[in-house]
């Protein structure tokens, strides 16, 4: 069987049996391959009258499979014109327009090692990635040219929309339609370099292979129930796994159309427009997203909407049980990293168990791991190496280039979770996230799900505050929904609400409305709050919105009760 032809037999297995986990679970393979551009062998087979992207903004762009095929045609002549040459890193940062996509395809095409970037990335960012990196060619928009001005370094120059001193992207168009590998792809050439968010360190520099994440996004195909002909929408940033995941690899093994909002900033009430609009089937979001969501007034369930999933942090129960009661639809929690494909989740036709990320995806045997590497039913979540799984990375980059590959008898992810006697994975943090109060272990992330229960709460982060008595105490740092003041009465609401949700040991004991430190892929940076909340300890200060639960007469208890 030809390398295409044993991709597709696995594609074609989990669509078949897409709601009836126990059978793809048990027929499921990761298929052997030697040689694999899913670019070429996948993407250009695609049906050229279908439609492969749906651009909306200002005005909409359908684009079909034919027409990207042969434009990433003309882009791969182009930058091989330019110097691009098989294995060379490419800095590619885009955001979402048309340009991204057909860049995307030709670097593959061409066995370029991909560097995505997120244009928020700030100019220290930015001469990080070119240092450890190795970065030899980048291609970025026109408006943000000017931020390479003081980077060093010979490196080609490629602007869309042109810039001075910069070779012009579009100069691409003219280039011929044909295209002609210079060589065989082996499935394991790279293909992908991809820089962590850095919630708690210095990003991590992840490779992945031609086969890591095209062959091993079949998982996340399978995860979000998509099929052939469908409407797929996915709210996330360029520059990101989670983009690869779901708005590239994902949708077009399916042959789906990917919707892509092409403003420069999230709008929940256009989103919601969208779903009906476009006659969306698939909605995949992010947890932050579902939270703005969920503020607007949902009306009816879109008509076409058919499977909505999240991903890229553990979606709170209270959030799913709302759509639930608005749409009548369940949203399905997921979870895997950018080292991986998708690893865990809640498929469709499984019954949902709430706060569940549900079980592994075929292909992936997981474990939770004790301190010492053993068996244990609460632990640290870690994927079984034997036999090792097609969609974990090569490896980390390390800083002087050489590859620092996964070995042992498994990869430790770095988050902490339990497992269920019926094989369900529940998340309860990442390992550095998690703290002891009076000696009991607390997650941030249970706290944060029963803060946002709150009607006034938009948005929470958890971490220990310093304590004398009990060591520390936990502390959440809120963003609150619109119109709510952050003030003492609202803070002795949000008090009084927990008592009714958390155990005493486990309960908020003091409030700061702020906002929150993010990573430039939106994730919390609890570290910098931690290291915050312990200097202002030290220094005996408060926040200038900070409350405690011992500054409230009316709700104080016994001792035997604290």
């Amino acid at each position: 069987m030809a390398d295409i032809d044993a991709f597709l037999a696995a594609r074609d297995l989990l669509i078949r049996h897409r709601t009836d986990y126990e059978r793809a679970v048990a027929e499921f393979r990761w298929p052997t391959l030697d040689r694999f551009n899913w670019a070429l062998d996948h993407f250009d087979r695609l049906p050229d009258a279908a439609m492969a992207l749906w651009l909306v903004g200002d005005s909409d762009e359908k684009v079909t499979f034919g027409s990207l095929k042969r434009r990433s045609n003309q882009v791969a002549n182009h930058l091989r014109r330019l110097g691009v040459r098989r294995g060379d890193r490419v800095l590619l940062l885009l955001p979402n327009m048309l340009a991204l996509w057909e860049a995307m395809l030709a670097l593959m095409k061409l066995g370029a090692v991909v560097i995505p970037a997120t244009t928020l990335l700030a100019e220290a960012d930015l001469k990080d990635r070119f240092e450890r990196g190795r970065i030899r060619h980048a291609i970025v928009p026109a408006a943000l040219a000017e931020r390479f001005a003081s980077l060093p370094g010979d490196y080609t120059k490629i602007a869309v929309g042109g810039a001075p001193g910069w070779h012009r992207f579009e100069d691409a168009y003219d280039a011929s339609e044909a295209f002609s590998p210079e060589g065989a792809t082996q499935a394991g050439d790279p293909l992908l370099l991809y820089f962590t968010s850095g919630t708690t360190a210095k990003p991590k520099m992840v490779l992945h292979t031609h086969q890591s994440y095209p062959l091993g996004h079949l998982t996340t195909l399978y995860v979000v129930g998509l099929r052939p002909g469908d409407v797929h929408l996915n709210i996330s940033s360029p520059g990101w796994a989670k983009h690869a995941y779901s708005s590239f690899f994902a949708p077009w093994t399916a042959e789906a159309t990917i919707v892509v909002p092409t403003a420069p900033r999230f709008d929940a009430k256009e989103t919601l427009d969208l779903l009906t609009r476009c006659a969306v089937t698939t909605f995949c979001a992010p947890p932050t997203v579902w939270r703005l969501l969920v503020q607007e007034d949902l009306g009816h369930r879109p008509a076409r909407l058919r499977e909505a999933v999240s991903a890229g942090e553990p979606l709170n129960p209270e959030i799913i049980a709302h759509m639930e009661r608005q749409w009548q639809i369940t949203v399905r929690d997921f979870y895997g990293q950018t080292e991986t494909t998708s690893l865990v989740g809640n498929t469709p036709g499984q019954p949902i168990v709430p706060g569940s990320m549900g079980k592994p995806l075929p292909g992936y045997r997981m474990a939770i791991l004790d301190a010492e590497g053993r068996d244990a039913e609460d632990g640290e979540i870690a994927v079984a190496l034997d036999p090792r799984p097609v969609g974990l990375m090569a490896g980390y980059q390390q800083d002087d280039g050489t590859l620092r590959p996964v070995e042992g008898r498994h990869y430790r992810t770095g988050d902490t979770g339990f497992r269920s006697a019926d094989g369900r994975f529940t998340y309860v943090g990442r390992s550095d996230d998690l703290f002891k109060s009076s000696d009991y272990r607390i997650s941030p992330f249970e706290l944060e799900s029963a803060l946002i229960e709150h009607d006034a709460v938009a948005e929470a982060a958890v971490v220990p505050s310093p304590d004398e008595r009990r060591l520390a105490v936990p502390k959440a740092f809120i963003v609150l929904t619109a119109g709510r003041a952050p003030d003492r009465a609202t803070a002795l609401d949000i008090f009084i609400s927990l008592r009714t949700r958390l155990s005493p040991y486990k309960r908020v004991r003091r409030i700061e409305f702020a906002e929150l430190p993010k990573t430039i892929s939106g994730k919390i940076r609890r570290v910098e709050l931690r290291q915050r909340e312990a200097e202002m300890r030290a220094g005996g200060e408060r926040g200038v919105a900070e409350f405690w639960e011992d500054d409230f007469p009316e709700l104080a208890r016994p001792p035997s009760a604290q």
